[in-house]
């Protein structure tokens, strides 16, 4: 059948024209928005990084007080404006982070927060904040993660995988060396950067005497070889990746001090060899350790001299135990800090006692100071607030207008940083009795953001759908008028968890979902069983399983949303997504070809055995153990269900999502005889970083849908 066609306003379509153009060069809108915040001791002081504006790559280390911004370092002045060559361990560092930018990326402080490191092309320097310029600081090689002492004479980094301590004014010292090429001292590996949420591999003491060291193993891990077939000349890179069933790296930590004593911290490491986290507080050393099912979940004390541990907490859970970031702490009084999952809650517990209510979601600790608690939760799932516990006066909120937030807190003042409807937004706030005691916080000011502003502003309808109570956004054009006539829709989910799309922020996300509805599309965007933010057990709901609840899921909501707009077409449907959304999308039209029509599907894992230990082993246990899991859960061995068009994207080079799960799944389309398109991506990783690639990739997608759907209706 014939389907009226509808155009945009003029002015509407040149912004819409333009946005792939803009969205790739602000590298996601994420240049100009400030980050990284660290608060000085008494509050008046804020360090943090932020490029020069919406378009320029290059952060900067800038110093807020009294309402003024000062310029603390500008690698333009002291490196200049040529490429930056960095270590290859920053490399995959900063892709482990998804960094999109350069020159100071990242930066460690002092307690007094006088003294601030970071590295410029591999290069050691440092400032400090009271004045005077930036110094170079000698150092023995690339330099990775310098971190200074607590009390400031120092400062350590890991250059060649060995960890040295350097003074500023140069005195350098190596505290342990790499025994071979697979070991490593003070750099977290791949599970514990991509899978646990543990970026760094070392923790200063509070004495500024020591250091806790992981020492990292890889020979146990099976290796992988990446290479460039655009570029036949380079030769391949190897990489160690611990994929689902196969071993992991070993990793142990060790107690040294600067004169060069060692000594070895002991826990049972065959029944827990994941080191989730670590932390050196004035009670001593502190870790978790996780067990290879992820079941169990212990917090340990370590005693700083012999390095023997002691059990200080055990968390269990049928399905697995959910690690939540910030967590182990503990408060000047000991106290712990730790999450608790019970009926459909995930509480905080201050010292084994609940000190959150029944429905508020627990999402991260930011951090404790004194007895208090700064962390972020989810009263609705849709919204992610800050909120700080204060002993004897409970819990309070201190971010307002709907949005995604986190923040930093320290000396009375806490800096709020997250998304709103309107965009990425950072206000300070200041107990208004934080030199007698906690009061009411009290605006403090605002740190800007030179984001910019996008071309096509999201217009989100935010629903609740069907029996389970989806969230969900809804996009139509801006020009569109209900009831003109049928619109084809675009389902557009991540779906997955740890990521959640239908939330009350202006996100790079909303804004391509904005884009992809002023070309023609009714954008449906649905967060279903498995993301966080509705408790434990919609989270575990995909035990076993990460395939038939997601998609049903989609399903519903798409059925339910028509329900309510009409004007969604429901014989025109297509989806789309990246990393495991990519995967959704893939299986939508295998296994629901009666609902979906086509689909693009960026760097899907395709064959779940092929993806890491800790990430996949939590939701479908060890393939060994559970095969079926691993085979419910993959389109592997389903593409002769094929019968829609398909469009898979995937970068040659990406180490996460290797494009061995896009060729294997393309050559079985193939032998099916089933039709489909590739759409190769030399030298891009599981984040593709090239603005050209980025912008003209938007467009390649928008038309491949068009087109598949267009073909549908000619044919009736």
């Amino acid at each position: 059948m014939d389907h009226p066609t509808h155009h945009p306003t003029d002015h509407h379509s040149v912004n819409a024209a333009d946005f792939p153009r803009q969205f790739a060069r602000t590298r996601r809108f994420s240049l100009g928005a400030p980050r990284h915040f660290t608060v000085s001791p008494d509050g008046h002081r804020i360090l943090f990084t932020r490029t020069g504006s919406g378009t320029d790559p290059v952060g900067r280390l800038w110093q807020y007080a009294d309402g003024a911004e000062q310029l603390l370092a500008d690698p333009a002045l002291l490196v200049g404006d040529g490429p930056a060559a960095v270590p290859e361990e920053e490399r995959l560092r900063r892709e482990r982070a998804r960094e999109r930018s350069v020159g100071v990326v990242s930066y460690a402080t002092d307690t007094a927060a006088r003294l601030v490191a970071f590295t410029l092309s591999g290069a050691l320097w440092a400032v400090r904040t009271d004045g005077g310029a930036p110094f170079s600081v000698p150092a023995a090689g690339p330099v990775v993660d310098p971190r200074p002492s607590p009390d400031g004479r120092h400062i350590a980094y890991v250059s060649r995988r060995c960890l040295h301590v350097v003074e500023p004014a140069g005195v350098d010292r190596q505290l342990a060396r790499a025994e071979g090429p697979e070991i490593s001292y003070g750099l977290a590996e791949y599970t514990a950067a991509e899978s646990m949420g543990r970026p760094r591999g070392y923790w200063w003491a509070p004495d500024s005497r020591r250091l806790l060291v992981a020492r990292v193993d890889t020979s146990p891990v099976a290796r992988r070889y990446l290479s460039d077939p655009a570029d036949p000349a380079q030769p391949p890179r190897v990489i160690r990746y611990p994929a689902a069933g196969t071993a992991n790296a070993e990793v142990t930590l060790q107690l040294l001090s600067l004169e060069g004593e060692r000594t070895e911290v002991t826990w049972d490491r065959q029944a827990y060899e994941y080191l989730v986290d670590a932390g050196w507080d004035a009670h001593g050393p502190l870790i978790a350790v996780q067990s290879r099912d992820q079941r169990t979940l212990r917090t340990l004390a370590v005693d700083p001299v012999t390095g023997v541990t002691e059990v200080l907490h055990e968390r269990t859970d049928p399905a697995w135990v959910e690690i939540v970031p910030g967590t182990p702490a503990r408060t000047a009084s000991g106290a712990l800090v730790l999450p608790e999952d019970a009926g459909d809650t995930r509480y905080l517990t201050v010292g084994g006692r609940r000190v959150t209510p029944d429905g508020l979601q627990l999402r991260e600790v930011l951090g404790v100071e004194g007895e208090r608690v700064l962390f972020t939760a989810s009263e609705d799932p849709t919204q992610t607030h800050v909120w700080r516990h204060d002993p004897g006066l409970g819990n309070r909120r201190l971010t307002r207008d709907p949005g995604v937030y986190g923040g930093t807190s320290r000396g009375g003042t806490a800096v709020l940083a997250g998304l709103t409807p309107r965009g990425a937004e950072v206000s300070v706030v200041r107990d208004t009795g934080a030199d007698t005691g906690p009061g009411d916080p009290a605006p403090y000011g605002a740190i800007a953001s030179h984001a910019e502003e996008p071309l096509v502003a999201p217009r989100p309808r935010h629903l609740t759908l069907g029996e389970r109570e989806l969230r969900g956004a809804l996009y139509l054009p801006s020009w569109y008028e209900e009831g003109a006539g049928p619109l084809p829709v675009l389902l557009d989910p991540y779906g997955g968890p740890s990521m959640q799309l239908a939330v009350r922020a202006r996100g790079w996300f909303a804004c391509v979902s904005q884009w992809f509805a002023e070309q023609g599309f009714a954008v449906l965007v649905v967060d279903g069983r498995g993301t966080p933010g509705r408790g434990p057990a919609w989270e575990k709901a995909i035990l076993g399983d990460q395939l038939g609840p997601a998609l049903a899921d989609q399903v519903d909501a798409l059925h339910a949303a028509a329900e309510r707009f009409p004007d969604l077409d429901l014989t025109r449907v297509a989806i789309r997504g990246w990393s495991f959304g990519g995967f959704l999308a893939a299986a939508a039209v295998l296994h629901r070809p009666d609902v979906f029509h086509a689909a693009v599907a960026g760097a899907p894992p395709t064959d779940q055995r092929l993806y890491d230990t800790h990430w996949k082993e939590r939701f479908l246990g060890h393939p060994e153990e559970r095969p079926e899991n691993y085979a419910r859960s993959s389109l592997a061995g389903h593409g002769h269900l094929l019968r829609r068009p398909l469009l898979l994207v995937h970068g040659l080079a990406d180490d996460n999502v290797a494009v061995a799960h896009t060729l294997r799944f393309s050559a079985e389309l193939l032998a099916a005889g089933r039709p489909h398109t590739v759409l190769p991506l030399p030298g891009a990783t599981h984040m593709p970083a090239d603005d050209r690639v980025n912008e003209n990739l938007l467009r390649f997608q928008r038309d491949f849908l068009l087109d598949a759907l267009r073909e549908r209706t000619a044919e009736g």
